[in-house]
């Protein structure tokens, strides 16, 4: 029997590749509400962020989401971003 195969994606910050169970998602809806997901199946267009510091700021800094989901993103999500992630 094969080992299972882990889920790989790119931070959208510094654009490295890591298991997708180590990053946060970050959702937008088909309705367009930009929200965390913590379990990683929301429907919607995702966008991953490592755990690093420096990725964190990089992306408060230059409003990465906002590019992203070409949307304003309310500070509040990035502000949850900062808190879950660098709180752990």
């Amino acid at each position: 029997m094969a080992p299972k195969k882990t889920p790989i994606r790119m931070c959208i910050a510094c654009r490295e590749m890591k298991p997708k169970r180590e990053m946060l998602r970050v959702v937008k809806s088909p309705e367009g509400e930009i929200s965390l997901d913590f379990k990683g199946k929301a429907p919607g267009r995702g966008a991953y962020i490592c755990g690093s510091e420096e990725c964190v700021k990089n992306c408060i800094k230059r409003k990465i989401f906002n590019k992203v989901f070409e949307a304003d993103v309310p500070k509040e999500i990035y502000y949850a971003i900062r808190e879950d992630l660098l709180a752990k």
